[in-house]
């Protein structure tokens, strides 16, 4: 307990990486309204959307019109996944706080994800990287596959932290470490904060666990341990990727409220508001979402 901090910041990305796996794709209406209930709830930082080609999310089709709809809400950050320069142009245009660049730290995901190779893949994101930062642009990295890859296995630690490295050479602000498929446990956890923690700080450094095998709360707690206070989630426990086959959805912001407001650490979120914006994109969604603190409310309705 010595080790847990006061205080967690929380960030949904449930409007990108929710939504880009689901069936049903939602309207840009719904999308804009669900993203402005959410600007209310407390949360600092909101990934609305993905400026990727439609061909390949096409239920992120609309991120301009989602973008530039939104309303902004004072002291919310609001971030859009770029995957090269012709995404940051979209969310330049959209005059977004922050963008975020990807690649997977193992070549097969990141051919299937990228279709280029680990090598090929960072002079792109360093054009985007710096293009951002002289728009005046926060930039953030997301790194797939930290810990295990559904083409490779178990994801080697020392790959891990070369493409880490390489991804704050290049300037981005923070690094989401990515359980893309869910595979995590804490020993893992531990075993890849405590190199990664040898050249970046913990505050540089969010954790963005799957719940595939229902490990993702365990892996929030051996992080804390090691002095993590940030964490990627999604409402509900949307989400998935579209190149992970049986990658299952995010971390539940929701399930994730409940344990650290339990453990007396600040989130700055208030949970009754989550849980009824939770109500609104199930509802819309068309599907009951996984989440444990859903189906606990559906229970005590019934």
């Amino acid at each position: 307990m010595k080790n847990w901090p006061n205080a967690v910041t929380i960030k949904e990305v449930g409007p990108r990486d929710g939504l880009q796996n689901e069936k049903t794709v939602v309207s840009t209406e719904d999308k804009i309204a669900w993203i402005n209930q959410l600007s209310r709830t407390g949360l600092k930082h909101i990934e609305i959307t993905s400026f990727v080609n439609p061909k390949w999310i096409p239920p992120l089709a609309d991120s301009l019109e989602v973008a530039q709809g939104i309303e902004r809400v004072e002291g919310v950050t609001y971030s859009a996944l770029v995957p090269n320069l012709r995404g940051l142009e979209g969310a330049l245009k959209a005059d977004l706080d922050e963008v975020a660049v990807f690649m997977s730290a193992t070549e097969a995901h990141n051919k299937k994800n990228i279709n280029k190779s680990i090598d090929e893949t960072f002079p792109v994101l360093k054009e985007t990287v710096d293009q951002a930062l002289q728009a005046g642009k926060i930039v953030r990295g997301y790194l797939s596959t930290v810990f295990g890859c559904p083409y490779e296995g178990k994801t080697d630690v020392k790959q891990a932290v070369y493409v880490a490295q390489k991804l704050f050479d290049m300037g981005i602000h923070e690094l989401s470490v990515g359980d893309t498929i869910g595979v995590a446990n804490p020993a893992q956890v531990y075993e890849v904060l405590e190199e990664l923690l040898k050249f970046v700080p913990a505050e540089k450094i969010a954790m963005h666990f799957h719940n595939t095998r229902g490990t993702a709360l365990a892996n929030v707690l051996a992080s804390l341990d090691m002095g993590i206070t940030t964490f990627d989630g999604a409402l509900g426990g949307l989400g998935g990727c579209p190149y992970a086959p049986g990658a299952s959805g995010n971390l539940a912001t929701d399930d994730l409220l409940y344990m650290l407001h339990g453990m007396g650490i600040s989130t700055g979120v208030d949970q009754g508001l989550m849980i009824e914006s939770a109500k609104f994109i199930e509802n819309r969604i068309g599907r009951p979402l996984p989440s444990h603190t859903l189906q606990t409310v559906r229970a005590t309705c019934e």
